[in-house]
């Protein structure tokens, strides 16, 4: 597996950094301009990512206020896990985003890059959303 981390700080309660991730509908405003017909639920998101891939995810287990895990609905091109952990600490919400992928050599060398941009611009759109 390859792992891939991005890490930022809210000034945000606990309660509303997760309430905020733990549905799926605000997912689409973490994204960036590539990811296209986007369509979600509560639970559920698909959409295809420009000149790439279409992807459709789910919400495999919440643990309120510490963690989301989203898995694949269907079948990806590679086996991918992705997780959202929070944690308090005095006046804000810690928030580490973490993307785990069972990619190829192959697959490695061309979604690297693109996988922790990914994980970068979705922690950078969440403090900016939130803050």
């Amino acid at each position: 597996m390859t792992t891939f981390t991005s890490n930022t700080s809210i000034n945000k309660p606990l309660q509303e950094v997760y309430s905020f991730l733990a549905d799926f509908n605000n997912h689409q405003k973490l994204m960036p301009d590539n990811i296209q017909e986007w369509v979600s639920t509560t639970d559920e998101a698909s959409f295809s990512i420009q000149n790439m891939a279409k992807l459709s995810l789910k919400v495999e287990s919440r643990t309120v206020d510490q963690e989301i895990i989203i898995v694949p609905a269907a079948k990806p091109p590679f086996d991918l896990e992705l997780k959202w952990s929070l944690s308090f600490d005095n006046d804000h919400t810690d928030v580490l985003f973490t993307i785990n992928a069972d990619l190829s050599m192959m697959m490695k060398m061309l979604a690297s890059g693109p996988l922790q941009k990914l994980t970068d611009h979705e922690t950078q759109s969440l403090t900016e959303i939130l803050s």
